[in-house]
């Protein structure tokens, strides 16, 4: 009965480091590539997801330093039927809408609001600096779950990236190596047949 044990394994993947007259340098350096490669893979793509987490928060958090809420009133009567949006839509409308600051200045935009609303009625929209009606900033559950989702989709390309960059490395490697045999053989091989008798006539 075939029979695979363990030990064969490990003695596989750790003969480079063990004494062996068939071992090179190249052959230590190459395993340390390999275990450098996993390791940046994982611990680059931790930090990568994590860094993009937190600069996606940040700037959301800095978004919303920027705009305001304001409450309004609409001007006119908000359309009642929402135009054709293939289904993406918030099920709102645009419309005009007008809100005076602190000092009495009056302004006017246009926001979106819920379909069918009447002339009049008082709607808070987000403005900036300049007293244009913005969309609402992201923030609270919503802005945490996007900044966790941008960082679950940066950690993989940024390990991939890092795995990428170690498989050049260790190509390179052996080709080197594959070189090198080849330049040895071509000066061990014709010794190789004298001795084996492939020179006799």
């Amino acid at each position: 009965m075939a029979r695979t044990p363990p030990t064969t394994v490990s003695r596989r993947w750790l003969w480079r480091w063990r004494p062996n007259s068939l071992r090179r340098h190249s052959d230590v350096v190459e395993a340390w590539i390999v275990i450098a490669t996993w390791l940046l893979v994982l611990a680059g793509g931790v930090v990568a997801g994590a860094v993009a987490a937190q600069a996606t928060d940040s700037a959301f958090a800095a978004r919303a330093a920027r705009v305001h809420a304001v409450s309004a009133r609409l001007t006119d009567a908000a359309p009642k039927n929402p135009a054709a949006d293939g289904g993406y839509g918030n099920g709102r409308v645009w419309a005009a809408v007008r809100w005076s600051d602190a000092d009495g200045s009056v302004h006017t935009d246009r926001a979106q609001v819920l379909a069918g609303a009447p002339a009049g009625s008082r709607v808070t929209v987000w403005t900036d600096r300049t007293d244009h009606v913005v969309p609402a900033p992201v923030t609270g559950t919503s802005a945490t779950v996007q900044a966790v989702l941008t960082g679950a989709l940066v950690a993989p390309l940024a390990g991939a990236a890092v795995w990428c960059v170690g498989w050049v490395v260790r190509f390179r490697l052996v080709r080197r190596r594959l070189a090198e045999w080849d330049e040895e053989w071509k000066q061990i091989g014709p010794r190789w047949g004298n001795l084996s008798g492939g020179g006799r006539g």
